[in-house]
């Protein structure tokens, strides 16, 4: 089973969505939660927001245990771009982007189900 989760036009660049992702994939999404609570950085609320999102789907749809998912894929894609300008010496124009970016959550559940025996009657 995939529990998806798409969050799109994130006001902030994708660069500094990206220095969290390490750290994030290593623990899992059940134990991610509690560091990305704590942490400072304005990424890490975004991820979290992000994250608990995708499990509570999970947990509301397909009725799995939180301690049961893992992320089969975490990434930060790039966004649209908006092209500003800003007034420059003797007239003239200094061209900046403002970037935003989207993340894409999919946790799949861990096959912790064991298959029963066959009887040999």
């Amino acid at each position: 089973m995939e529990i998806k989760a798409y969050i799109k036009n994130l006001k902030i660049s994708p660069k500094k969505l990206r220095l969290l992702l390490p750290e994030i994939k290593k623990i899992g999404p059940s134990k991610s939660l509690t560091y990305l609570f704590y942490s400072p950085k304005k990424p890490a609320r975004i991820f979290y927001k992000a994250i608990k999102s995708a499990i509570d789907s999970a947990k509301s749809v397909f009725k799995i245990n939180e301690d049961l998912l893992k992320f089969k894929l975490l990434t930060v894609e790039e966004g649209r771009k908006l092209k500003r300008y800003q007034p420059g010496g003797r007239g003239t124009m200094k061209p900046f982007m403002r970037l935003s970016s989207h993340i894409k959550i999919i946790l799949e559940a861990k096959e912790d189900i064991k298959s029963p025996k066959k009887s040999k009657n």
